[in-house]
């Protein structure tokens, strides 16, 4: 092949009480990035569509994460990158994550896979590292895998994959405010007493254990964070009174996504999802808000060719 177009999906990340170790992608939204070879040994990022984003590949993500990648095989090929992004960065949707793991997986593709799904995760996660300023992998594993993602380790990197109940549901509020990732790491506490440690291995653990046997209460009860939460919240608009409007519309659990300022919700029924999904809307178009919602299965396809 000398041209590849892949799809890499937009994600839910830290889920709760999983900071930096747990995602999941979404359905249908992601960025679709288009890679060619060159006939010599440039990296050169054609266009970006959907966002305003730096084409200096030094600084783009995509390029970053390409470059990881050559420099691992020791190889001097040059390409040409294009991307369409569906959601802006600052969005606590992943979208830096989408752009790296599109770029490396079609790099990958390009040179005959020398490198498994799993082996392209460090890569992408210098994209992140560009980015925010650290390689954390919540975004760009579950985006490359497909999936719900557990981050085990990061020395060694320790990446799986469990399963979930097929009817669950994830109802996407993202008010049209940024939140930057980097300041959003910036404000976290470095340290945590021993009481919140414990609360939040406990609902880690109750997380795990209720998307594995299906157990929805348990999922709802574990969806809490005792770390990144209560510092962030404050960043996103209307927090409480969105979280109120979830809840009071039967939602399963309710938190941010990622650094915000999204927030999602889960389901176990589609008339609950629209339920929760309109009444967290009309929070944001009262207060003068734009707002995109969406209802969402969790994507267990990860990265594809297109």
């Amino acid at each position: 092949m000398n041209e590849v177009r892949v799809f890499a999906p937009n994600t839910i990340s830290n889920v709760g009480c999983g900071y930096d170790v747990l995602g999941f992608p979404l359905e249908g939204l992601g960025d679709e990035v288009l890679v060619s070879r060159r006939n010599d040994s440039s990296l050169v990022i054609k266009e970006i569509t959907g966002a305003d984003l730096p084409i200096n590949t030094e600084k783009n993500v995509a390029t970053v994460a390409i470059q990881a990648l050559l420099n691992a095989l020791d190889e001097n090929k040059g390409f040409n990158i294009s991307i369409k992004k569906s959601i802006p960065p600052g969005s606590g949707l992943g979208s830096s994550a989408c752009s790296s793991v599109g770029a490396v997986y079609a790099v990958n593709e390009l040179l005959n896979k020398p490198f498994s799904r799993k082996e392209l995760v460090p890569f992408a996660m210098e994209g992140e590292r560009s980015s925010s300023g650290q390689a954390h992998a919540d975004n760009v594993a579950p985006s490359m895998l497909g999936g719900f993602t557990i981050i085990r380790s990061y020395n060694p990197l320790d990446i799986f994959t469990i399963p979930f109940p097929e009817e669950l549901l994830t109802v996407v509020i993202y008010p049209k405010v940024e939140v930057k990732t980097e300041y959003a790491k910036k404000i976290l506490p470095t340290e945590i007493s021993l009481k919140d440690g414990i609360q939040q291995w406990g609902n880690m653990a109750g997380l795990i254990s209720g998307l594995m046997s299906n157990d929805f209460d348990r999922i709802g009860r574990s969806l809490t964070d005792s770390v990144a939460v209560p510092v962030r919240k404050k960043l996103i608009p209307h927090y409480d009174e969105v979280e109120e409007a979830a809840m009071k519309n039967r939602a399963i659990g309710f938190t941010i996504s990622g650094s915000g300022p999204t927030t999602f919700a889960f389901a176990n029924d589609s008339e609950t999802a629209e339920k929760i999904r309109s009444s967290c809307h009309s929070v944001y178009e009262k207060n003068g808000i734009e707002v995109l919602s969406f209802v969402s299965k969790i994507n267990t396809q990860g990265a594809h060719i297109l």
